[in-house]
Parts: structure tokens; C-alpha cells; sequence
């Protein structure tokens, strides 16, 4: 990355919707310059412009989850199945004691609750072995999170983690509001 790359990504991260010629006056290239850089950018990989949700906004609670599994196949299998899950927003792969963090977010504090403690939650997965579960209060420097909103409002019969929401206790009880991608969803997602 050069010190032009550094100033067409900076002013993308300050406005995703800035111009070819705002982005060039950043720069001291010319609009055309910029568009050849940032189609470079683009076709290596280097960067992605996406809309990102503040979740406070949306009144959604995110959470951190920390996952310790036993194994590498466990960690893959597990990764496989939440692949498709709206409520993961991201997960890392870490070196030490917790080899898995993830980002979840809920519709409301019972719905939260569910994804902490019942069989749709990532913490249930086979080979894990342990598991910590924190509710996020605050976001500093940036409030935006790639909540992945497309993977919403697929209408399916069970959740992409294999999950049926009708028999659940929490879901008849309307302790949870199900899963966004399946046809029994009562949520905003």
C-alpha cells in the first residue's frame, strides 16, 4: 500500500459514497487515477465497499462469544455451521487460550439470551470445550458491524445451523424470536 492507496481507502472508510473527484482532490490524481487504483483494489481483493448497521440503531444487542474447540476438525465443522447463520456477524481465528471469537447480535435481550444458552447457539457446538458469552453495552471508534442482513428473510423450514425454532421452549414461550432465515421468524432482522 502506497501513501495514494492510503488516502483513497481513508476517504472511502470517512464516506463509502465519496466521489471519484472528492477522492481525487485527496489524492492529487486525477479522477480517472483514482478510478484505476481503486478497480486494481478491488480486482486484488485489497478492499470491499459494504454497508455496515450500527446495532444500537437498529435497537439489536451484539455479544462476544469466545470459543475454546478441541480440535481442528471440530473448529471447521463448527465454522461450516454457523457459515449461513444471519446472527453471526463475524468470527476470528485466534492463537492461545481461545482459538475463536465471535460476533453475534440479537433482536432483544431474550432473544440473546437463546442464542447464548440453547441448541442454535454457537456455544453448543460439538467440540467445544469451553465457552464465554459477553454482552457488548458499549461499541467505541466505530459503531458499525458488517451485520450480514442478505442472509435474512430466506424462508426456510429450519435454520442454516440445522435448528427447527418450533419445538424450542424459549421460541413457544416467546422468549426468542427464532431464526431471521426461516419461515417462523418474528423478528426485525
Amino acid at each position: 500500500m502506497d501513501e495514494v492507496d492510503r488516502r483513497i481507502i481513508s476517504g472511502l472508510q470517512l464516506n463509502g459514497r465519496a466521489t471519484l473527484e472528492e477522492l481525487a482532490k485527496n489524492t492529487g490524481y486525477t479522477s480517472m487515477g483514482v478510478r484505476k487504483r481503486l478497480q486494481r483494489l478491488f480486482e486484488q481483493g485489497a478492499i470491499k465497499v459494504s454497508a455496515l448497521l450500527n446495532p444500537f440503531y437498529f435497537r439489536l444487542f451484539p455479544a462476544i462469544v469466545l470459543l475454546e474447540m478441541e480440535s481442528a476438525e471440530a473448529m471447521q465443522n463448527l465454522l461450516d455451521k454457523f457459515m449461513d447463520c444471519p446472527r453471526v456477524v463475524q468470527i476470528f481465528k485466534t492463537l492461545g487460550g481461545y482459538n475463536l471469537i465471535a460476533i453475534v447480535v440479537a433482536e432483544d435481550q431474550n432473544t440473546l439470551e437463546s442464542i447464548s444458552i440453547e441448541k442454535c447457539s454457537i456455544r453448543s457446538g460439538a467440540g467445544v470445550r469451553r465457552s464465554e458469552f459477553y454482552p457488548v453495552s458499549d461499541i467505541y471508534f466505530s459503531q458499525f458491524l458488517p451485520v450480514r442482513e442478505y442472509l435474512t428473510g430466506k424462508k426456510k423450514g429450519t435454520a442454516p445451523c440445522g435448528v427447527d425454532c418450533k419445538p424450542c421452549a424459549r421460541y413457544v414461550g416467546g422468549k426468542c424470536v427464532g431464526c431471521p432465515s426461516t419461515v417462523d421468524y418474528r423478528g426485525i432482522l
